[in-house]
């Protein structure tokens, strides 16, 4: 993992225009969403397929890609993906709470990819790839552990070693960084195009609320 002295240094305002609205749901990528809107921040892999799989899941309001987790403000996708700005491919999913609960999105997340693999997914490497969960609530916290603590033991008795994921508040990762406009709902654009998503067939165990 580069450190904040060695990572690009990046620039004071994104380079690049985006869409401001969800090419499937017609909703606004950076809001204003309605009242009560909650936040999660996940990474598995390649963030193309990942973000059809949270755009598709009921309750969801909006979801969009980008860079988080790392130093560089403001990255280039071709910088972030050397490994030198720290960052991780994300996807962030804006919710109804009334509608679907952080658990039931973070179910979806143990269950679509392999949490075990270290700074990669698939044949996609590097620490861009690796896994993670940025929550923004204390609810959303507790629902982190909890989820966790029911699908690691699944995971481990399927075969697969511990869950490597990078856990963590938003707060704490720090900005999250809209990606380009080709990248946003990349595989309803290209329908065909590359997805690199696969799960370990492991479920996780929890009781979901509101799903």
């Amino acid at each position: 993992m580069v450190t904040r002295e060695e990572a690009l240094p990046g620039r004071d305002v994104r380079p690049y225009p985006v869409p401001t609205h969800h090419a499937v749901l017609g909703t606004p990528l950076e809001g204003p969403w309605p009242e009560g809107t909650q936040v999660l921040y996940v990474a598995m892999g390649c963030f193309w397929g990942a973000e059809r799989t949270f755009w598709r899941q009921p309750g969801v309001v909006t979801t969009s890609v980008g860079y988080t987790g790392g130093f560089t403000p403001n990255p280039w996708y071709e910088e972030t993906v050397t490994g030198r700005t720290g960052h991780t491919e994300a996807v962030m999913v804006a919710y109804d709470p009334a509608q679907t609960s952080a658990e039931a999105l973070l179910k979806v997340f143990w269950e679509s990819h392999d949490p075990s693999q270290v700074n990669r997914q698939g044949n996609d490497v590097g620490t861009t790839y690796r896994s993670a969960v940025y929550w923004t609530t204390e609810e959303q916290r507790e629902a982190v552990e909890r989820t966790k603590a029911a699908f690691e033991p699944q995971l481990r008795a399927a075969g697969f070693g511990p869950v490597a994921t990078e856990l963590r508040s938003a707060e704490d990762a720090g900005p999250y960084y809209l990606a380009e406009d080709y990248h946003q709902q990349y595989l309803h654009k290209v329908p065909n195009g590359y997805c690199g998503l696969g799960g370990t067939g492991v479920t996780c165990p929890v009781g979901v609320v509101g799903a």
